[in-house]
Order: structure tokens, then sequence, then C-alpha cells
């Protein structure tokens, strides 16, 4: 089945690494004219180097003023994918006020700022469009270490409820996909210990993590080159 995105504009955050970058990649093979956003400029110019027609946008998500700024000038959006996240573990008894705050910042706080944004422009057009929120399976499960990783995974479930309940009368479309481990560089963070990966591959019916981003679209024929 050929897939096309011709004529339409997306912009994807987290686009750097993982499954943002992978996304982002795909977009663009499919005709998407691409915003790529990420906090890291390293990440963004060796994207440019696999993909020069993916327009770049360096901002730390987690900064209300420097985000508001940064997208203002983006133009049209009729895709966003808000997958930009960060992962940092610890037992529930010694989780931090910072490493709270900052998980909530950037996986709940800057969807809620970036789909705003991206939203009054489909709304104020009249076009409708579509919002992607990419969460997790950290959603729903109970995974030790993961206590604020999980709540804010769980809050992404609501808001993505609410926005759609809110967004829908103006024809804007607005889903979560919740991945189960994906073996990139956050992903390899929390389970690359092989008697805790053990504990959750039990519970996958294929025995294993899913794929890393590049394999799936190499096998999805949407990597090339």
């Amino acid at each position: 089945m050929e897939i096309s995105f011709a004529g339409k504009r997306a912009l994807v955050t987290g686009a750097g690494k993982g499954i943002g970058r992978a996304t982002a990649l795909a977009l663009a093979r499919c005709g998407a004219e691409v915003t790529a956003v990420t906090r890291t400029q390293a990440d963004l110019s060796s994207l440019m180097e696999e993909c020069a027609s993916i327009t770049p946008v360096c901002v730390d998500l987690a900064d209300w003023g420097a985000t508001e700024a940064a997208l203002q000038g983006v133009g049209p959006i009729d895709l966003l994918v808000n997958n930009a996240a960060c992962a940092s573990l610890q037992p529930f008894l010694e989780v931090t006020p910072d490493q709270f705050d900052q998980s909530f910042n950037v996986n709940v706080k800057a969807v809620l700022h970036v789909s705003q944004i991206v939203a009054r422009g489909m709304k104020a057009r009249g076009s409708g469009g579509s919002i992607v929120n990419v969460s997790s399976q950290a959603s729903q499960c109970a995974l030790r270490d993961h206590a604020v990783y999980c709540a804010t995974k769980a809050a992404l479930d609501m808001l993505t409820k609410v926005m759609s309940l809110e967004l829908g009368p103006h024809q804007i479309r607005v889903n979560s996909v919740n991945p189960t481990v994906v073996m990139t560089e956050m992903g390899r963070v929390g389970w690359s210990d092989p008697i805790k990966a053990k504990i959750m591959t039990s519970r996958i019916p294929l025995g294993r993590f899913a794929v890393k981003c590049r394999k799936f679209m190499d096998s999805v024929g949407l990597h090339r080159g």
C-alpha cells in the first residue's frame, strides 16, 4: 500500500533520535513537508544530512517562552506528532522535585503548549488537521522505578481525550499511540538489564521488545539511502 502525505505540512517534536527521528524521515519520504523539533543541534545537523528537505528547529520544549518564539514562524501545520519525552528513572522513595518537574514539563506541559500553538492555527484556517501524541504502555502498567514516567504518560492519555473532545468540533483529530518498549537510546536506559528486561518481555506475545526504528523503517520500505 502506497502512503502519501504530498501537500501536507507536518511538525514532529523530539525528532533528533529514536521514534521521533524515524517518524520525521518516514513522513518526508512519503511527501510531507516536515519541520523537525529537537533541543540538540548535533542531532538536527545529522538529520539534515540524512534528509535535506526537513526544516530544523532547535529549542528546549521545557522552556515555554523559547518554544513560543521558535514555533510562531513555522507556518500552517496539517499534522502534529508530539513525540518529545524524557525518562529519568528513580525508585519511588527517591524521586526529587527537580526530576518530577522536568518530566512533567517535557512529557505533558510541552505537549499541551505545542498543541495549543498548532491547533489555534488549524482552527483559524478552518481546514482541520490531526494531532498524534506518542504515549506509552507505561500509562497503563505499573513499572518499577517508573513512578514519574508512568504518571506523565497517564496524564498524557487523559490530555489526549480532552483535546479530542474539545478540538473535534473544529475537525481536528487527536489520538495517542501507546507503544511498548522500543530499544531506542531512551529505551536502553531502562531496559538493557537482561534480568529486568525478561520480566517485561515475558508479557509480550512475541517475546521481545519492539524493533529499532531504523530496522522498522527498512522492513516497511520507508527508509532508503
